[in-house]
């Protein structure tokens, strides 16, 4: 098996690219190698499968034909994205990224020729939902996305479904979680500080809140992102359907509900470190998402996230803080 990330330089495609290198096996099969890709040069994993790294705009025209002439893969995980927050306020690039590039990739697959039908596991999220809806968000809910992130999520994910109708490939859309404890510095996203109030303190340094203390939100670690779209790359598809996009699992909490877990693993002084800045954008972009799902359909196909936010904590320290200071309160 050949595998392709495209998006490989960021935070998720680092992390499936070193447990892909690190396993060395997909769904059973051997990985034969591995091609990452991304407009900076993606890390190399440390591994026995070869890896090849290609520095590269996938939504430059001809680039996704060169990728694909180059590796010939048989599961591409396409995870380039603009985030959230950019994507808000750069209206071209957040279009001309997620939504043209994923075009060019899908396009790109089209024109490889008639034998060559590879799995694509396409990287959406949980933006493609928006006001009104229920208290508790259903597989049966609409799309109906109130950010143009949202919005060219959602787009990409109807262009998914009928390239795969078409037999034109095989593809599955995840819609992830937001995903938290993001390591490393803050992005652009308008999640972000969902992270960061926990990152940050565990790091001792102050971190801004820029909303309310009841608002709601999914949650799923990058470990189970990393485990939903290796389960995507080896699920049957002939159980999706022509429904190819599937909501994951993921934990529903205030973030009163993170605050109160950064207490019990970092204590009262890490918990102090957070400080309330209202941001009237972002709240106003996360007033506009949803707040909890019953994503039975990913669980029924083998989809598993986190139990609760204090288990997502817990990953975060296992993670990204093997070296934490020992007056840290460590997860029971």
């Amino acid at each position: 098996m050949r595998v392709l990330i495209v998006g490989a330089a960021g935070m998720l495609g680092t992390k499936l690219a070193l447990r892909l290198a690190s396993e060395g096996v997909l769904g059973g099969r051997e990985i034969e190698s591995i091609a990452l890709a991304d407009v900076v040069a993606p890390a190399v994993p440390a591994g026995d499968v070869p890896v090849d790294t290609v520095v590269c705009d996938v939504a430059s025209p001809g680039a996704a034909r060169g990728l694909l002439a180059a590796a010939r893969p048989h599961v591409i995980f396409d995870l380039a994205a603009v985030v959230s927050g950019e994507a808000e306020t750069d209206f071209e690039k957040g279009y001309r990224v997620n939504l043209d590039g994923t075009r060019g990739l899908l396009e790109a697959v089209r024109g490889a020729g008639d034998d060559y039908r590879p799995r694509v596991v396409f990287s959406s999220s949980i933006a493609v939902f928006g006001p009104p809806f229920p208290e508790v968000i259903g597989d049966a809910q609409a799309t109906t996305p109130a950010t143009s992130y949202g919005t060219q999520k959602a787009i990409a994910e109807l262009l998914l479904a009928d390239y795969s109708r078409r037999e034109l490939l095989d593809g599955v859309g995840i819609r992830l979680p937001t995903i938290c404890v993001r390591p490393g510095a803050p992005n652009r996203a308008a999640s972000g500080f969902f992270s960061g109030i926990i990152r940050e303190p565990l790091n001792g340094r102050e971190a801004v809140l820029p909303v309310a203390r009841d608002v709601r939100h999914w949650f799923a670690s990058p470990r189970a992102a990393v485990r939903f779209l290796m389960h995507a790359a080896t699920i049957d598809t002939a159980e999706l359907g022509t429904h190819r996009s599937l909501t994951m699992p993921g934990v529903s909490a205030t973030v009163a509900d993170e605050i109160a877990a950064l207490r019990r693993v970092g204590g009262d002084a890490a918990a102090a470190l957070i400080r309330e800045e209202p941001d009237e954008m972002v709240a106003r972009i996360v007033d506009g998402w949803p707040q909890a799902f019953d994503a039975r359909r990913a669980a029924a196909l083998g989809f598993v996230a986190e139990a609760d936010f204090d288990e997502i904590v817990r990953v975060h320290v296992e993670d990204e803080l093997g070296n934490a200071p020992s007056t840290m309160k460590r997860p029971a």
